[in-house]
């Protein structure tokens, strides 16, 4: 199926170069080359062959550039599993984190003990992060100088 050549304003060319020679998300500069290629006269078979992309995701781009214009190069929110820990829950640990240095395992144990809820180290590992906890290994005691 031949499609017209996707008319870009000046405007709307330099922002997506600016995008893509200096984008900081790698998909944003991908999605914004593919309508570069459209903007220039290229074959959606060959873009897809030369993006390494299927041939429907580069008809989907260039229908939700259409639609949507600069807002389809950024990613959409997915959704997922709704969180195991509900706000209360997190307030307790990070109390029970500043409090004393306990590990993982030790903060899920509590977690089972105080609220009956059962989460993976790693998953707790990760919910600590996105309160701004960080944690290093000690390599050497201080204890032996």
């Amino acid at each position: 199926m031949k499609l017209k050549v996707l008319e870009l304003s000046q405007e709307d060319r330099a922002k997506l170069v600016k995008i893509v020679e200096k984008g900081c998300d790698w998909r944003m500069r991908h999605r914004a080359q593919t309508l570069l290629h459209f903007g220039d006269g290229w074959r959606a078979k060959a873009i897809a062959t030369q993006q390494h992309l299927h041939l429907d995701t580069v008809y989907d781009r260039r229908k939700h550039w259409l639609q949507e214009g600069f807002a389809s190069l950024a990613d959409k929110h997915r959704c997922g599993v709704a969180s195991k820990v509900n706000e209360a829950q997190r307030e307790q640990l990070r109390m029970w984190a500043t409090a004393q240095a306990l590990t993982a395992r030790q903060l899920v144990t509590k977690l089972k003990e105080e609220f009956d809820i059962f989460i993976h180290p790693n998953t707790l590992g990760v919910i600590l992060k996105q309160m701004g906890f960080v944690w290093k290994r000690t390599r050497h005691s201080l204890k032996k100088t």
